[in-house]
């Protein structure tokens, strides 16, 4: 019998990839879906049957047996369907982005802590075989002192009614550098425009400043000719580029990079810069489906009461980005102070 009973809240673009994970899942039971959208429960009924589907999600909260309740709805609902949750005294998992206020992300951690609850917050893309390879090199010091963090995450669309392209794209990767990156962030730069009615902006560019010169930039864009979804990160010792499009080879390992020579003092440069061009190595990667993972990991942490590794907390640090992100571009690009 499965041990975890639960509930998700949502059956549109990301609740059915959850609906379909918990259910091959062998401690995750779904006992009830949500959606205000009746064409979209009709769809979840047909495919699961012995799942009780309803358009109001106070019912889940009601049922004692429901231990964890599952947020897959737009960023605006979150805060008052994951209190609710919390208030009920169920254990959360909740869609990207957390929430869409630092204030509310916050409320919600120190609720979720107060009350003993797990919070995990749905940041699917840290669960791939290729992040998991990449903080492997790092934490092996294959990397050396980063340097830089560099990500473009572009697309022609889907344009949204509700957020802009900092919040709809930008997610994914800031929670990839969180993750991978021990150092805290100082400041966010960021700029952007629009180029239609609604004014939400469409690109934007973001940069966020570390310690010792680590710099990571972003570059967003839902008015892109192409689709690109790529990582350079940088360090002295190797450089890793993570192309999450390449079918093949979604991480490649360089040798490259830098070396300054020290010349003699009497000459007018004091350093010269020596290039390193070394090998280049595919390692390979887990293949298996980074939501399989995520809910694996979901259920090892709450039978065993470990904490996940995108938390509440890893939530909270990725909306204070963002929100300092969108701050900065409103008022023109100033520095933000983190």
């Amino acid at each position: 019998m499965k041990e975890i009973k639960l509930g998700v809240i949502g059956c549109g673009y990301w609740g059915p990839n959850l609906i379909r994970n918990f259910s091959e899942n062998y401690h995750t039971d779904i006992k009830y879906v949500c959606d205000i959208n009746e064409n979209r429960l009709e769809r979840i009924r047909l495919r699961y049957p012995h799942i009780t589907a309803t358009t109001n999600y106070k019912n889940i909260l009601k049922d004692n047996d429901i231990q964890v309740v599952a947020i897959a709805t737009p960023v605006h609902s979150h805060y008052n369907l994951a209190k609710d949750a919390l208030e009920a005294g169920k254990h959360l998992l909740i869609e990207k982005p957390f929430t869409s206020k630092v204030k509310e992300a916050e409320e919600l951690v120190e609720l979720a802590n107060k009350k003993n609850l797990m919070l995990f917050v749905d940041h699917t893309f840290i669960y791939t075989g290729a992040v998991k390879k990449i903080k492997e090199v790092i934490s092996s010091g294959g990397v050396g002192d980063i340097y830089y963090f560099d990500s473009v995450r572009v697309n022609l669309g889907l344009f949204q009614s509700d957020i802009n392209v900092i919040w709809d794209l930008a997610p994914h990767d800031v929670a990839i550098m969180d993750y991978l990156l021990t150092e805290k962030p100082k400041s966010v730069v960021a700029t952007g425009a629009s180029h239609t009615h609604s004014k939400i902006e469409d690109i934007a560019y973001v940069s966020i400043n570390f310690k010792n010169n680590l710099i990571a930039h972003f570059h967003l864009n839902w008015m892109s000719p192409v689709k690109i979804r790529r990582i350079i990160l940088g360090g002295n010792k190797k450089m890793i580029v993570f192309d999450d499009l390449d079918p093949a080879d979604k991480v490649k390992i360089y040798d490259k990079g830098i070396t300054l020579a020290k010349t003699n003092k009497k000459t007018v440069y004091q350093n010269r810069i020596q290039y390193r061009i070394g090998d280049m190595y595919a390692p390979n990667i887990d293949n298996t489906e980074a939501l399989k993972i995520m809910v694996d990991h979901l259920a090892d942490c709450l039978l065993n009461k470990k904490t996940p590794i995108t938390d509440g907390e890893s939530g909270l640090r990725v909306v204070r980005i963002l929100e300092a992100a969108e701050k900065s571009m409103k008022k023109g690009g100033i520095k933000i102070s983190l």
